[in-house]
């Protein structure tokens, strides 16, 4: 049996492109394509139930994030791939905070996107190279009885971290403590290499992941 999709997209020339390469793929069948948020929740209130929603972020009415969220609380057995031009950080972790398993650029090659679809399939997940291998093969937080112990992390590291869990710029998280830009730098230097990481959303996962922040 087939894999359904769901297209939401307000480009109704990038929805049909992106429907006609789902097509292709063997195992996936587009069940339909919307132009937003609102019109995915009348068409899943009337039974259209998706396997997976191919999600876009910037939409009028209700954006990806809403709709994403509204996914979460109320359908939370449909996946999510964002799919969108978007590459700033902040809206990746915002969307993964969100419900979304997985995040790809529309720049992508045909051949990610079937691999990332697999992958939402068979894992509920899809971290690309923002993601460390560590955080795909270790995903048990009962390993890590006292992280904080664990990891060497101190109070104000610690705080830096769950701030960054939000959708706050860099700069934000600087006022938010009451220290420099530079102080942050200083803190996200210092946690990156404490938590074998490379970047803010594979931070925000592994903090996920050993319950530092709860979603």
């Amino acid at each position: 049996m087939k894999t359904t999709i769901a297209i939401v997209d307000d480009h109704e020339l990038m929805a049909k492109a992106l429907s006609g390469l789902v097509q292709k793929y063997e195992d996936y069948d587009v069940l339909y394509e919307v132009l937003g948020g609102k019109e995915l929740i009348q068409r899943i209130k009337l039974n259209m139930v998706p396997d997976i929603v191919l999600l876009d972020i910037n939409m009028p009415e209700m954006d990806g994030y809403e709709t994403a969220l509204w996914l979460k609380n109320n359908y939370p057995e449909i996946k999510i791939l964002a799919l969108s031009m978007n590459d700033k950080e902040e809206s990746i972790v915002k969307m993964l905070r969100n419900g979304a398993g997985g995040y790809l650029l529309k720049g992508c090659k045909p051949h990610e996107l079937k691999q990332a679809l697999d992958s939402i399939v068979q894992k509920g997940f899809y971290y690309t190279e923002y993601i460390t291998s560590q955080l795909i093969k270790s995903l048990n937080p009962e390993t890590f009885q006292n992280p904080l112990d664990l990891l060497g992390l101190n109070e104000r590291e610690t705080q830096f971290i769950k701030l960054s869990c939000s959708d706050l710029t860099y700069a934000e998280i600087a006022d938010k403590m009451c220290v420099s830009p530079r102080t942050v730098d200083g803190y996200r230097e210092s946690v990156f290499q404490k938590m074998n990481v490379k970047s803010r959303v594979g931070m925000v996962l592994e903090a996920i992941r050993l319950k530092l922040f709860e979603v």
